[in-house]
């Protein structure tokens, strides 16, 4: 018997003997498996909405807008094209804008040298790699509970809760944040993915040095969702928060994402060709 499949069937079965499972290994295990979707998302394109209402003090909104971009994926590197704005497709001259810089993006990469290419593809997988550092913190930085099991469109799943370890310290860039934060997970029985995640900020977090603060208080929410039955991926981020801009200027703001219409593709060298399934 291979030695994977052998160590896979050592690992403890959840509810075996009515014991129940550990949450910590449940989130030991979710961890490795996000590792392995992550290299697979990078076959995807997608369109990503971004909607950003800030609120007044009376608490009405006051301010909306979004974005929506189709996200290609050039030369092994996501690239933003905006195709909507605050719900509305662009003008022509807009979309004829869109696509010139589409045009000059390809026409720099297709004109950089070996050299040139290794450097960028290199800078790209080592904010890949910081981030899966980061991933692999979660486990050691939290206390986890298992608060129940439910279910969630049509799929068993684990409930946890998750509470900072107190003076816990990681290793990882940035890895302090993680202990400004409590949260709750529903993670998938059978594959073991996050799908659905809340957070709140229990300690102001900076961001850019100091030229924002987000407040305690701070709710957020992301969701996921199995895409063509071989990987998960992003379908919902949700965040409700109160910031200070340069320490002075007080922001009231909900910032909502999508990410829609997953297109698995294949690449040349030079840019992504789309398969629908």
């Amino acid at each position: 018997m291979p030695p994977v499949l052998c160590a896979c069937l050592l690992l403890p079965l959840p509810g075996l003997f009515g014991q129940d499972p550990d949450p910590l290994e449940i989130i030991r295990r979710s961890v490795e498996r996000d590792r392995l979707n992550f290299e697979r998302a990078n076959d995807y394109s997608y369109v990503q909405h971004t909607e950003q209402r800030e609120y007044g003090r009376d608490g009405r909104i006051v301010k909306t807008e979004s974005r929506t971009f189709d996200v290609l994926v050039i030369d092994g590197e996501p690239y933003e094209k905006l195709i909507a704005k605050n719900g509305k497709p662009l003008s022509e001259a807009e979309a004829r804008k869109e696509a010139e810089k589409l045009d000059r993006e390809l026409s720099r990469r297709r004109s950089q040298d070996p050299g040139q290419r290794a450097r960028r593809l290199s800078e790209q997988e080592k904010r890949r790699r910081e981030g899966r550092e980061f991933a692999r913190e979660i486990p050691d930085a939290f206390i986890f509970r298992l608060a129940g099991q439910d279910e969630l469109e049509g799929r068993p799943v684990w409930i946890i809760e998750a509470e900072p370890k107190p003076g816990y310290k990681g290793k990882a860039k940035r890895a302090e944040l993680l202990s400004k934060f409590r949260g709750r997970l529903w993670i998938d029985q059978q594959d073991y993915q996050w799908v659905r995640v809340e957070a709140d900020t229990i300690a102001p977090v900076r961001f850019g040095w100091i030229l924002a603060k987000l407040d305690p208080g701070a709710r957020m929410t992301f969701e996921q969702r199995r895409v063509h039955g071989e990987v998960w991926l992003p379908s919902r981020a949700w965040m409700r928060l109160g910031a200070r801009v340069a320490l002075v200027k007080k922001l009231d703001m909900e910032v909502e994402v999508s990410w829609r219409d997953y297109r698995k593709f294949q690449t040349d060298s030079r840019i992504t060709e789309v398969i629908e399934q």
